[in-house]
């Protein structure tokens, strides 16, 4: 029997500011980034996530929150201007010792790499508690292993760092003053070392690893 009108208005998709309240709502009830494929999946048949996104990514603009883009997926994140009106929770919960901050930025800017790796780039060898650390806060991941004698496993970062930091990709890394920013370094020199000096060895991690 030929398709009525009736039966053509089952598979009509909804119209494009429906499809954006139903981005909107599943993004805001979304605790982790979704991908596009994950929406069109929820969404009723004939839906345009991607489409949808777009226009709803126009319009939060200016606003508190945004769409924000990360890795794969997306999510409705704080505006990172107003980032500073959590930094107090940040700074409480997410403090991070040097050697982490430096082991987690070699990571970001080399995976995948294995741990030898890190050590020759560091100069010093990697605790096992400093990994355990950045793996407990899922910020770091292990990789492929390398088909190399041993076969040692890698590092890579994580989506959930990528959102943590408003990051599309590992790229755009920050560097060590917008951690310390963040709350994720301790603004006090290490013990022994002069303030002045300790600026200097930020300038000098920032320029290793600076992205080439």
């Amino acid at each position: 029997m030929a398709d009525g009108p009736e039966n053509e208005s089952l598979f009509e998709a909804p119209p494009m500011a429906e499809q954006e309240r139903m981005c909107e709502a599943i993004l805001f009830a979304t605790a982790e980034p979704i991908t596009v494929a994950e929406l069109q999946a929820r969404m009723p048949h004939g839906c345009d996530a991607t489409e949808a996104l777009g226009h709803l990514k126009k319009r939060y603009e200016g606003r508190g929150v945004g769409l924000v883009k990360v890795g794969d997926a997306w999510a409705m994140r704080t505006a990172a201007d107003l980032g500073f009106l959590l930094q107090k929770e940040t700074v409480e919960t997410r403090k991070l010792s040097r050697a982490a901050i430096e082991t987690l930025a070699i990571v970001a800017y080399h995976q995948p790499v294995t741990r030898a790796e890190i050590e020759e780039i560091r100069g010093v060898s990697v605790s096992r508690g400093t990994v355990d650390q950045l793996l407990e806060l899922e910020w770091i991941r292990f990789g492929r292993r390398r088909m190399t004698p041993g076969r040692p496993v890698t590092f890579v970062v994580t989506q959930n760092f990528l959102d943590h930091f408003g990051l599309e990709s590992a790229r755009d890394l920050p560097g060590l003053k917008e951690l310390r920013a963040a709350g994720l370094l301790d603004n006090r020199p290490p013990p022994g070392e002069l303030p002045d000096a300790a600026d200097e060895a930020d300038e000098a991690q920032d320029e290793l690893f600076k992205e080439e």
